[in-house]
């Protein structure tokens, strides 16, 4: 479940952002007190990119070798609707199916 949650989560800071380059989704996702390592994101990236969900473009960067930015694909963000919709369900599902443990604390 992280898995596809961690997925959600970067494809989304991604799309808000319109590009973003890996230590940047790191910081937005640790704000969210989502805490992921580059050992993680990598190589998620890398999947996500062979999958068609996401593309990159190299910049120059004045602090060193040029870097990656990537950006999401049509196809991603398809993907990604359909991940905020399953999100969504499972949201509610859980909701629905703890109310009243919720309520009787």
């Amino acid at each position: 479940m992280r898995k596809g949650v961690l997925e959600l989560c970067v494809l989304s800071v991604i799309s808000e952002e319109g590009e973003a380059y890996p230590s940047d989704i790191i910081s937005k996702l640790e704000g969210s007190e989502l805490l992921v390592k580059q050992g993680t994101l990598y190589p998620l990236l890398t999947r996500l990119k062979n999958d068609g969900l996401l593309h990159y473009t190299w910049r120059e960067s004045s602090e060193g070798p040029p870097r990656k930015y990537y950006y999401v694909t049509e196809v991603g963000k398809e993907f990604l609707n359909g991940l905020l919709l399953t999100w969504k369900e499972l949201v509610y599902a859980v909701q629905q199916s703890t109310k009243n443990i919720a309520t009787n604390e």
